[in-house]
C-alpha cells in the first residue's frame, strides 16, 4: 500500500469514527482534554500499525480495540492517579462553584451519566452497544471476550442501572 492510499484510509477513518471514538474514550476517562489526546494517539497508532492490520475484523473494531486499550492504559497510569487525587483535594478544599454544580446537575439528568456510574466492565459494553451501536460480535472482538460474556454484561449492566433508578440513586 502506498503512502497516499494509507493517508486516505486514515482520513476516512478519522471522519467516520472520530466522534464515536471520542465518546467511547470519554466514557472511560471523563476528561475532554485527555480524551482528545488519547483519540489522537489512537489514530497515530492506527497509522503506524496499518500495514500489520490483518483485515480479519473491520477497521472499526480495530480502531475501537486500540481506543479501549489506550483508555485503560491511561487509567492505570501514575499520571492519572496523581491527577485524580489532586482534583479530589481541590474539590474538598474549595467546593464546587455554582456553574459547575449546575452542569453536574444537568449531567446527572442524562442517561449517559447513569451509565458512567456503572462499573467499567458494564459501562464499556453499554456504551459500545447503545451509543456506538456495535453488534455483540463486534463488541466481543473489541473487548477480547466471548459474545456470551458481552450478553451477560449487557443484562447485568441494565439490571444495575434499573436498580440505581429504583433506589433513588439516580433520577430519570
Amino acid at each position: 500500500m502506498d503512502l497516499g492510499e494509507k493517508e486516505r484510509c486514515l482520513k476516512a477513518a478519522m471522519e467516520m469514527h472520530g466522534d464515536y471514538l471520542k465518546r467511547l474514550v470519554y466514557s472511560y476517562v471523563k476528561d475532554l482534554q485527555k480524551t482528545e489526546d488519547i483519540v489522537q494517539d489512537v489514530f497515530v497508532k492506527f497509522y503506524i500499525h496499518f500495514d500489520s492490520f490483518e483485515k480479519r475484523s473491520s477497521v472499526k473494531t480495530f480502531l475501537y480495540r486500540i481506543a479501549v486499550n489506550e483508555a485503560q492504559n491511561y487509567l492505570r497510569s501514575w499520571s492519572y492517579r496523581k491527577i485524580d487525587v489532586v482534583e479530589k483535594i481541590r474539590k474538598w478544599t474549595k467546593g464546587d462553584p455554582v456553574e459547575e454544580s449546575y452542569i453536574n446537575k444537568e449531567q446527572a439528568e442524562s442517561v449517559a451519566s447513569l451509565i458512567n456510574m456503572l462499573p467499567v466492565k458494564y459501562r464499556e459494553v453499554l456504551w459500545l452497544f447503545y451509543y456506538i451501536e456495535l453488534s455483540i460480535q463486534d463488541i466481543a472482538e473489541v473487548l477480547d471476550c466471548s459474545p456470551n460474556t458481552v450478553k451477560t454484561r449487557l443484562v447485568r449492566g441494565r439490571k444495575l442501572a434499573k436498580i440505581s433508578i429504583e433506589e433513588g440513586e439516580y433520577e430519570y
